[in-house]
């Protein structure tokens, strides 16, 4: 299931107020999973955040995690009831070039460090395409995401840059079926917020301290930047002007976060809003498929 940033937020509002049955589900999108009109590789992309749509798209939600749910695993959560705030990360590559990343399995036969197979969904996981983090402003205490796996998909139109409008991603692949992963130049990746591992785990069940009622900053950051070797090399793309690494070359790595400002209330909902659901009698239960698209 595909869900669009303006009718997550609807949702959001709707599955805070009314305590209804959500299922985490996964985004398939429409369309062959094969190159459809022809890929742009001459140039660079740019990736950024939309922080729009992580700002419209957020909800402080009570669930229940079962043990056998791919985020609890490779998140290290807790199995059980939690309290976790929800959120939506839009990926937009706004440069002259697609993000060409072809089929995982091809990165696996070289080694080159790209993905990791996922052996809860049978797939393979691209490693560091984004971080997740929560912070407090005040104090600067950090938290991280349940997040781990991503696939790089065409599933939105973005209307910006050079992009000519038209999409070339949209198989994730398996460990049985060849992908086709990238980001077309004028397309987004968006990760709606009912998706595995779109969340902060609230109440110290994935061994990080509680996280209290208060304002705070969701920041994003897009093929996030890490130390090179101690050698000074980078296993994949260096930043000349930083010296640090990337996964995937761009035209500019200054502008790879996003941030939201979120009110994280006693009880669920966004601001306050939403009625109190902390007895196990009003658990909203979700239901885990993390892969999009075949």
């Amino acid at each position: 299931m595909r869900t669009f940033p303006g009718s997550a937020l609807f949702l959001a509002f709707s599955l805070a107020c009314t305590g209804e049955t959500t299922t985490e589900t996964s985004r398939i999108p429409e369309g062959p999973s094969f190159v459809k009109n022809g890929q742009d590789l001459s140039g660079l992309p740019d990736l950024i955040v939309d922080s729009r749509a992580t700002q419209n798209n957020w909800v402080t939600r009570v669930e229940n995690f079962p043990a056998d749910f791919c985020s609890v695993i490779e998140g290290d959560v807790t199995p059980g009831i939690h309290k976790v705030i929800r959120f939506t990360v839009t990926t937009p590559n706004i440069g002259n070039a697609d993000v060409f990343v072809g089929d995982p399995q091809v990165h696996i036969d070289a080694n080159d460090g790209l993905f990791e197979l996922a052996s809860c969904h049978a797939h393979y996981h691209f490693q560091h395409y984004a971080e997740y983090r929560l912070i407090e402003p005040t104090t600067g205490t950090v938290w991280k995401s349940a997040k781990q796996g991503f696939c790089m998909l065409d599933t939105d139109p973005y209307n910006v840059g050079t992009g000519d409008g038209t999409w070339n991603y949209r198989s994730c692949g398996s460990t049985d079926h060849p992908g086709f992963q990238g980001i077309s130049d004028g397309w987004a990746d968006t990760y709606v917020f009912t998706l595995g591992g779109q969340y902060f785990v609230l109440d110290g069940g994935d061994g990080q301290p509680v996280v209290p009622p208060g304002t705070y900053i969701i920041q994003v950051e897009v093929n996030p930047a890490y130390a090179p070797d101690g050698q000074g090399n980078c296993p994949r793309v260096k930043d000349q002007l930083t010296g640090l690494c990337h996964q995937f070359a761009e035209s500019n790595y200054a502008n790879n976060f996003g941030q939201a400002t979120v009110v994280i209330t006693d009880h669920p909902g966004r601001s306050g809003y939403g009625p109190l659901k902390n007895s196990p009698n009003n658990v909203k239960q979700a239901d885990e498929i993390e892969h999009r698209g075949r």
